[in-house]
């Protein structure tokens, strides 16, 4: 099974026979939940949520693996939100990410699910707030709190945060957390919850749960996160089952890496999509390609690591606003770009790593809508590297084809046009394909540019 997979057919290898349940209603949640998740648009629960959220209700022990855009984050926060009293002015949920972008995304999910409830939900993730300020938020009473491992931790040693109420500790992205270096924080948070004593589950603990949602769930990263749970509910998608609904993925043969920005531009005239997000692999072609892209009267925005957090929440409001319609970003914002209306991604150089690929693509097609992933191969690294990738996830990734944007409209297009054509002979796509189209293009361009040349040289000679 590849990536673009059917997520409703797909194959989840659960722990212990776990119920699934169809409807919201059925799952016995709050009315006013109910509401909040319906203002929201969600009508049906995703397959994830049918599996994890009746066991968050019920106290247990989640871990649980899904990619980006699945409605894991909804399948934690729906959960955890049942359980909270809100006559209990406390902290009952605590959602730890790796990124104060992902923070304040969940946070935003949280707060738009209790918009019926009397629940406060704040955001503690540095930037421009300091510890300070957050401290005096949480003494107007909180219940659900969600941050960043380092700012949590600088609000629980000066005191400011309490964690004898908590019901619920959530640990989003956990693989990106310990990738990230984290593993010494979060067991120093681990170590201050109401069921731990030192790194060890006590069994006379209170029954605060851990949830631990990732989009990749390494070997080396079960063996911690079981450290931190009691007969954990495991809803694990083994690695060939991810998938992406309503994803194509493709790649251009662009020539080389000085025809990547003129194949670019070409498949933006080609391509009618709402926004763009276009991945590079260093800060430096960030600042450069978006550069470029103004150069071209494009409405473009830069995301990077370097941004500070008055410059990272400018540029997501003008992208979700619509007000740039293209993002050009590194891998460090792959996952926390959650903007709906995202319809194609572009690697402009091919990812370092089959993670980095899947959180890339994952930014386009979310919430079952349809959407484009486009890689550009410059060379027979880029090819190696992308053969791997595939291989990696037993992906499907062909050739572009001419008529690509009717792959955002028709779905029988979408899975007839990825007939399954071996990445190994990436340069024998079909004569119909945009790789062609876009050659040809470039070729043209090429003379015009000699012959352009030919003629000053023979002006200043004269």
């Amino acid at each position: 099974m590849g990536i673009t997979a059917d997520l409703e057919h797909q194959d989840i290898k659960l722990s212990e026979d776990i119920p699934s349940y169809s409807t919201f209603q059925s799952m016995g949640i709050r009315l006013e939940l109910l509401k909040g998740i319906y203002n929201c648009g969600f009508e049906k629960p995703s397959l994830i949520q049918q599996k994890a959220i009746r066991p968050i209700i019920e106290g247990r022990d989640v871990i649980a693996q899904a990619q980006s855009g699945t409605g894991k984050t909804g399948a934690f926060s729906i959960g955890a939100l049942q359980n909270v009293s809100p006559e209990l002015r406390k902290v009952q949920v605590l959602i730890l990410s790796p990124t104060r972008e992902l923070a304040n995304q969940i946070h935003r999910v949280v707060s738009s699910l209790a918009d019926y409830l009397p629940i406060r939900c704040i955001a503690c993730c540095g930037g421009r707030s300091n510890v300070g300020q957050m401290a005096q938020e949480l003494s107007k009473g909180a219940h659900v709190l969600v941050g960043t491992p380092g700012r949590i931790l600088d609000l629980l040693r000066q005191g400011s945060l309490r964690l004898d109420s908590l019901k619920s500790f959530v640990l989003d992205e956990a693989d990106e957390m310990l990738n990230r270096g984290l593993r010494e924080q979060l067991e120093e948070i681990y170590r201050r919850l109401p069921l731990c004593d030192g790194l060890h589950v006590s069994s006379s603990a209170q029954n605060a749960q851990v949830i631990i949602v990732s989009a990749t769930m390494p070997t080396e990263n079960l063996e911690l996160v079981h450290r931190f749970t009691r007969n954990p509910v495991q809803i694990l998608v083994p690695r060939d089952e991810l998938s992406l609904s309503g994803l194509s993925q493709f790649y251009i043969d662009v020539g080389g890496e000085e025809w990547k920005f003129e194949a670019l531009t070409d498949l933006f005239a080609s391509v009618c999509v709402p926004q763009t997000v276009v991945f590079v692999n260093t800060k430096r072609k960030t600042e450069w390609l978006c550069n470029q892209l103004r150069g071209e009267c494009f409405a473009v925005a830069a995301a990077h690591g370097d941004l500070d957090q008055a410059e990272r929440d400018s540029v997501m409001e003008r992208f979700r606003s619509g007000k740039s319609r293209v993002l050009v970003s590194s891998d460090i914002w792959a996952r926390g770009i959650d903007v709906q209306n995202v319809g194609l991604v572009v690697n402009y150089d091919v990812p370092q790593t089959p993670s980095d690929y899947l959180h890339r693509i994952g930014r386009s097609g979310r919430f079952g809508r349809r959407g484009l992933a486009v890689t550009f191969v410059a060379g027979s690294e880029d090819q190696k590297n992308l053969v791997n990738i595939a291989r990696f996830y037993q992906a499907v990734i062909t050739p572009a084809p001419s008529n690509l944007e009717h792959m955002l409209i028709d779905t029988d297009a979408s899975s007839s046009a990825q007939s399954k054509i071996p990445l190994e002979v990436l340069s024998k796509g079909p004569d119909a394909t945009l790789t062609t189209c876009v050659k040809n293009k470039l070729k043209k361009k090429k003379k015009k540019r000699q012959k352009r040349r030919v003629n000053k040289l023979m002006v200043a000679k004269t």
